[in-house]
């Protein structure tokens, strides 16, 4: 005679967890769709983390690892579960956290706040680099001078640049951002809408900029933000900073956004989904890419003449804030030197629009 098959019963009108079939069921996992408890689905986030990190051999004994830090939930929570990874597995790291103040009043000073009180809660020590300091201007200044449109261009070339100038500092090997699941998604799919091979090619890369100054690398890839933000912060009640930066509302990636959540709401998988598309793409060997060099200006990678946040600079000097912007065929990248002969355009000048210096994204 077969043993019956013993079934997780109620308790207390709820579900038992699938997986201790002991306490009481807390969530359901997006990507699963399994109802877990609170205990458990602690060790099983933490545990395919440990799990993707070590198949993809993101660390190495010894390393020093800075931690980019905004205060936010990602990389909260990426600070915490790395030094307790770093603790359990005897990873051997230097773990640092990297902040970049973008000079954003009411924003990132706020944010800051909190990246100083996770130096002390999880033991991290913290270096701060500001866009004043490296560039001379805030983001503020910017704002007032380009306005809301645009804005995120600046903002997102310099703090490209400004975490591996940071990282530099710090002398360390590799920098560990909190980009998630719906954070690649999101990035496969702007690429494809803008045409951009290049950075189609290594956006879902879980490791990027290896031929540059700092590789980085997304131990959070195959991590839904759900488990992120409204699960694991939430119920470890981690101190980070919730608040949308003041200036991305009219951001084109918050549409990606909002329709990646859209097929989630449809389809919990889809995310996992088109990561694993962007992965199978593959670029014809007669496509002509980009080829990294060095901007003549600052010395940061480029696949041009001066880099993006070079020309933008110079813009910004000239009291030309979006000469930087738009497309043209004629601009500074053609020869620095002669950028004199450079046409108006709808009352600025514009360049080639072609982005440079990225490591990531």
């Amino acid at each position: 005679m077969e043993e019956a098959v013993t079934k997780p019963t109620k308790k207390g009108g709820g579900r038992l967890c699938c997986i201790c079939n002991q306490r009481r069921a807390a969530l359901k996992r997006p990507k699963t769709l399994e109802q877990i408890c609170r205990e458990c689905f602690y060790e099983v986030f933490e545990e395919e983390i440990h799990q993707v990190i070590v198949d993809n051999q993101l660390f190495k004994p010894g390393e020093r690892i800075a931690i980019g830090a905004s205060g936010g939930k990602d990389s909260t929570v990426l600070a915490c579960v790395l030094a307790e990874l770093n603790r359990r597995h005897n990873y051997g790291l230097d773990l640092f956290l990297l902040s970049v103040d973008e000079g954003i009043t009411g924003y990132r000073d706020d944010s800051l706040e909190t990246v100083k009180r996770n130096e002390v809660q999880y033991g991290l020590p913290l270096k701060i680099v500001s866009y004043k300091d490296l560039y001379g201007w805030t983001m503020d200044e910017i704002v007032k001078m380009i306005g809301l449109k645009n804005n995120c261009t600046f903002c997102g070339v310099f703090r490209r640049q400004a975490l591996d100038r940071g990282a530099s500092l710090l002398k360390v090997d590799k920098v560990a951002t909190g980009h998630n699941a719906d954070d690649i998604a999101e990035t496969v799919l702007l690429n494809i809408l803008r045409g951009d091979i290049a950075r189609l090619s290594r956006c879902t890369s879980i490791v990027t900029g290896e031929d540059g100054p700092i590789p980085r690398c997304k131990p959070f890839k195959y991590t839904y933000e759900k488990e992120i933000m409204f699960t694991y912060a939430y119920f470890k009640r981690l101190d980070y900073f919730s608040t949308e930066c003041i200036y991305s509302p009219n951001a084109y990636r918050g549409f990606a956004r909002e329709f990646i959540k859209d097929l989630e709401r449809i389809r919990p998988r889809a995310i996992l989904d088109i990561i694993k598309s962007g992965e199978d793409f593959r670029i014809s060997t007669s496509t002509k890419m980009p080829e990294q060099g060095t901007c003549e200006r600052c010395g940061y990678i480029s696949s041009q003449k001066w880099c993006k946040a070079c020309v933008l600079l110079e813009g910004l000097n000239r009291g030309l804030p979006k000469m930087g912007i738009g497309r043209s065929s004629r601009g500074l990248n053609n020869d620095p030197k002669k950028d004199k002969d450079i046409k108006q355009s709808n009352g600025t000048k514009s360049i080639e629009n072609k982005q440079c210096g990225s490591l990531d994204f």
